[in-house]
């Protein structure tokens, strides 16, 4: 970029080796902040995650907690991996593995499952991170975490679609409330450079959460919800603010490949998650 907006100094890993498409996502990752895969999955094997998002959702609306605002008409809800019938086939996907891989490192921790439902009638975000830079991003120009989205519905341009601004993954939080929020006198700089996204049933994206993006005002009378998978380099941290479980028999079934990259509780019997994963500053309105 050319302004004068201070930033971290990105050090892209050695991708020499990998195979051309992870090459080309890592790239992406370290430039714009958010990279895609088209068709990773049939449209149906994503009809089925909205089934099994409508069931968690609907079951974490009778309880206390069970889903948080973020933002009017915008909710998140944390599940387990068990609530989903294609997490499996997501985490052990060779591209989805390949990237958590070249970026966060071999032993990377898969931390978060969960899903955003940004209903009728949401508004336009603030732009905000997920959370604040961490000193190793800061120092070394390292990523430590990732987020894959997948959409469970074909979006279109009046459902309030995703809006990114490539590139500020880098920028420092100087005037930013909490580290996560800038202010409203730098959205010249993000809507100079904001992508809105259109993914389809199946498309797989990855991104930095550090990468400025907001939820765009929704005005059909449709829910755009989709899908979070979120992934961390081991000592990043993000764990604790999640709640995710997995039972010993579904444990047990796993591929060795994919248990060594759970970090969460075996447990007898699953609990239902009571979000903590709040995000203050998007919890307006009337959600």
């Amino acid at each position: 970029m050319s302004d004068d907006v201070p930033r971290a100094t990105p050090s892209i890993p050695d991708t020499a080796g990998l195979e051309p498409e992870i090459r080309e996502a890592v790239t992406a990752l370290y430039t714009d902040g958010t990279v895609g895969m088209k068709g990773a999955f049939t449209p149906e094997w994503a009809d089925r995650l909205r089934e099994d998002i409508e069931v968690a959702f609907d079951d974490a609306l009778q309880r206390p907690g069970g889903a948080v605002g973020r933002g009017t008409k915008r909710y998140y809800v944390e599940i387990h991996p068990e609530q989903m019938r294609g997490w499996l086939e997501l985490v052990d996907h060779p591209w989805v593995r390949g990237v958590c891989e070249a970026v966060l490192g071999p032993d990377y921790q898969i931390i978060e499952l969960g899903f955003d439902v940004p209903g009728p009638g949401a508004k336009d975000q603030p732009w905000h991170r997920d959370f604040p830079m961490p000193d190793e991003t800061k120092q070394t120009g390292r990523l430590t975490s990732l987020a894959f989205n997948l959409t469970a519905v074909d979006t279109e341009a009046d459902m309030g679609p995703f809006e990114i601004a490539p590139g500020t993954q880098w920028d420092l939080p100087v005037g930013f409330e909490h580290e996560m929020f800038p202010d409203s006198s730098l959205y010249p700089r993000f809507l100079e450079r904001a992508v809105r996204k259109y993914p389809q049933r199946g498309d797989i994206s990855a991104r930095s959460a550090l990468t400025l993006h907001r939820g765009t005002e929704n005005t059909s009378q449709k829910s755009r919800p989709v899908l979070v998978l979120g992934v961390d380099a081991p000592g990043a941290g993000n764990a604790e603010h999640h709640d995710m479980q997995v039972t010993h028999g579904f444990y047990d079934a796993l591929p060795e490949r994919v248990k060594r990259h759970l970090v969460c509780p075996v447990v007898d019997e699953l609990t239902p998650i009571t979000q903590k994963h709040t995000i203050e500053g998007l919890m307006m309105g009337d959600a």
